[in-house]
């Protein structure tokens, strides 16, 4: 498969990756073009470009108001699990899990996605699409965006079986260090339902990851799709030694009320994906 016939997966990414692009480029409240010229330029039809649109503002990320169009929507708070001086550890999910390959191509990296692995948007990237999934189940879906030069002889056995970073580690020379993931509460679209084996619209999990190798390099380019009806995420935290309190109103720890731990004690945080089991 080629960068010219992309296949629908692809093309969704590459709607969406668009609209994002344009989010990120401008402030909240700042309207966005109408779906008649979004579909003249990126030569898409209505539906396909209605799809990607009705998943961003599921998101938050746009809004739409009636007889007016589409906006940016107003931003998000951001709360960090840990500090980044703290250790986080992320132990395995729980379950079996394995890949089923949806799309394996090389393509250009785009704005957004040049701009999150700091390279020319005309440089190549590995984009792979790929069901994961939990003792034979359904569980996400993953996009993967590599640098292309890191992995020339990626195969596709790589990406389903194994992995990816012991791949990575063993096969290309390329040693991970350290990701930034975030995670946000969203809905499947039609296409991630029929993939996932659930209603259209169920909830879901969106996680976005970006990973540096040991230079402090970015490698990969991630955001995911997880069932909601199946994963969620648990946190342990512990207190440790007493630490410097810090000022009034200065942002708290996520599920813990303000005041809490207003003693002072630090918290080190390590999360896990757990498996829910089906009904």
């Amino acid at each position: 498969m080629t960068a010219d016939e992309p296949g629908a997966v692809l093309k969704r990414e590459r709607v969406r990756d668009f609209l994002l692009d344009l989010v990120e480029s401008q402030r909240p409240g700042d309207p966005i073009p109408s779906e008649r010229v979004l579909c003249a330029r990126l030569g898409v039809s209505r539906p396909t470009l209605r799809a990607a649109a009705d998943e961003l503002v599921a998101a938050g990320l746009l809004v739409r108001e009636h007889g007016r169009g589409m906006f940016v929507a107003p931003e998000k708070i951001t709360q960090e699990l840990v500090s980044g001086q703290q250790a986080m550890t992320v132990p395995r999910a729980t379950g079996t899990w394995s890949s089923r390959l949806l799309e394996f191509t090389t393509i250009p990296a785009g704005a957004r996605v040049g701009r999150r692995l700091r390279i020319s948007p005309a440089a190549e990237i590995v984009y792979v699409a790929r069901l994961r999934l939990v003792d034979g189940a359904p569980m996400a879906i993953e996009h993967l965006h590599i640098k292309a030069g890191l992995v020339p002889a990626l195969s596709a056995g790589e990406l389903e079986a194994g992995d990816l970073y012991e791949h990575l580690r063993e096969q290309h020379g390329v040693h991970v260090r350290e990701a930034v993931q975030a995670i946000e509460p969203t809905v499947v679209t039609r296409a991630e339902a029929e993939l996932l084996d659930v209603p259209e619209l169920s909830p879901a999990l969106l996680f976005e990851r970006l990973t540096s190798d040991t230079t402090g390099q970015p490698v990969e380019y991630v955001h995911s799709i997880y069932r909601g009806d199946r994963y969620r995420i648990v946190s342990r935290l512990t207190l440790g030694p007493a630490a410097p309190v810090p000022s009034a109103g200065v942002g708290h720890h996520p599920g813990i009320p303000p005041g809490d731990f207003a003693h002072g004690d630090t918290i080190t945080s390590s999360t896990r994906g757990d498996i829910q089991s089906a009904p």
